[in-house]
């Protein structure tokens, strides 16, 4: 089945294009060993996600741009048909000459209600490209006026109008050292409405990926796209065909669906991180062997610790021992730093992967009490390689590992607004103090819900 991709806001631009040509990459690659049957279906399955095919014979992507500004579309569009391997359709891309101005109300007030119909024709058109329809795929970041903002609102839209389908938001989480002076207003509203919304929200934090490309690729001045790049390699080893168990005959057939049938078990928990393993420079990739214990091992512990990449993870940290009542587990986790876990979902790929013994995830004393570890824990797999790796495994989770973070951030937007600091800047848009509380309870919430497991 077909993902459709709404790229919204220079971020969401920007990160959508590296998601597609590390799509078309992995497509093309021939590392890896499988058999040509395999490889064949792979790509048949991949292809039908992601990619309708034009009469040019040069794959076009499943996708919408919008932005309120011309020049990142221009230059996406541009770079994609630049590779040669795939490209954007010429029609379905929206832009203006007026930005949002760092500012959420003005996107989601202002600019959603003036364009709704031309963009969400656009979607429409995408859609009827499709046989078969999984769902949408949001990308924006929460910082700015036009992704976060307008975001918002397209994602309200596309609930509205289709249903019964899938939508996940892929979420960044602005740099801790902030971006714009705004920019916890920004995050606040746009995390509270479209955790109303959709299905589930994937969230990458800039602040992490950003020590990835710093420890892990040894890139010595990092940009935007070296950060977008880390962001499009871990979503792909997630969105590319996997089997969804181990007596499966093909590839999922639903891939959103699928996600969200395995660690969305209640609409109270929404919250999903995304960590892969391993990831290095193409340099130190030549001179490295990596075995699925080692690899299981290390990313057991990320999980458990809640580290974001396999250097500087706390091997100090355990999860409780079994029988411990909640209360004093709750009590327990907070001093150890223990990340309570409500399910999650392993994609292995590459060579042997069955001999991968998953052991170690099942150990009930990683979940909550009301889930069984039978219903915890999802496990994808194929003999196929992503890339360049030989074998690599990426874990998303529906975990405390946001706590921190969100109460960091509704703490800051909290303080901001009971001195009224750069209230009336969204006031003159049309949201009122009241829809600001409103946000801060939802988020409250949240947190309370997350902080209770």
């Amino acid at each position: 089945m077909s993902v459709i991709t709404i790229q919204l806001g220079q971020c969401g631009n920007q990160v959508g294009r590296e998601v597609f040509h590390a799509i078309s990459k992995d497509l093309h690659s021939t590392h890896g060993l499988c058999s040509r049957k395999e490889n064949d279906a792979y790509q048949a399955a991949s292809k039908e996600r992601f990619f309708s095919q034009e009469e040019t014979g040069v794959p076009a992507a499943r996708a919408v741009l919008v932005d309120m500004e011309p020049k990142v579309i221009g230059q996406t569009l541009s770079m994609a048909l630049k590779s040669g391997s795939w490209k954007y359709d010429d029609q379905s891309h929206f832009c203006q000459k007026q930005g949002s101005g760092n500012n959420w109300a003005n996107g989601y007030c202002v600019h959603g209600p003036k364009h709704k119909e031309v963009i969400m024709d656009l979607v429409q058109k995408e859609a009827e490209k499709c046989d078969r329809l999984s769902g949408f795929l949001t990308l924006l970041s929460m910082a700015g006026g036009t992704g976060s903002g307008l975001g918002a609102f397209v994602t309200e839209s596309l609930r509205d109008a289709y249903p019964t389908l899938f939508l996940l938001n892929h979420v960044i989480w602005p740099y801790g050292l902030g971006e714009v002076i705004v920019q916890n207003y920004n995050s606040v509203l746009t995390l509270s409405h479209l955790y109303q919304t959709s299905d589930a929200l994937l969230v990458h934090e800039n602040d992490a990926i950003h020590k990835i490309c710093a420890q892990l690729m040894n890139i010595k001045q990092i940009s935007f796209q070296d950060v977008n790049q880390v962001i499009a390699h871990q979503l792909g080893s997630i969105f590319q065909p996997a089997y969804s168990s181990d007596g499966a005959s093909q590839y999922s057939r639903s891939p959103l669906g699928d996600l969200m049938e395995a660690l969305v078990p209640h609409p109270e928990f929404k919250m999903l991180g995304l960590r892969n393993i391993p990831q290095m420079s193409e340099n130190s990739l030549a001179f490295s062997t990596f075995a699925w214990p080692g690899l299981l091992k290390h990313l057991r512990q990320m999980l458990i610790a809640n580290a974001k990449m396999e250097e500087g993870i706390d091997w100090q940290v355990r999860p409780p021992l079994p029988g411990l009542p909640p209360s004093q587990k709750q009590s327990l986790n907070r001093t150890a730093h223990f990340n309570t876990s409500i399910a999650n979902l392993i994609t292995l790929r590459g060579k042997d992967v069955q001999t991968a013994d998953l052991g170690g995830f099942r150990d009930p004393a990683l979940y909550t009490s009301w889930l069984s570890v039978q219903d915890a824990l999802a496990v994808w797999k194929t003999p196929r390689a992503f890339n360049k790796y030989e074998k690599s495994a990426s874990l998303v989770s529906n975990s405390q590992f946001l706590l921190k973070p969100l109460d960091g951030v509704v703490a800051k937007a909290w303080k901001m607004f009971a001195s009224k600091a750069y209230v009336h800047r969204y006031t003159k848009f049309g949201i009122e103090e009241e829809d600001f509380l409103d946000c801060f309870t939802t988020l409250e919430q949240v947190i309370a819900s997350y902080s209770s497991l």
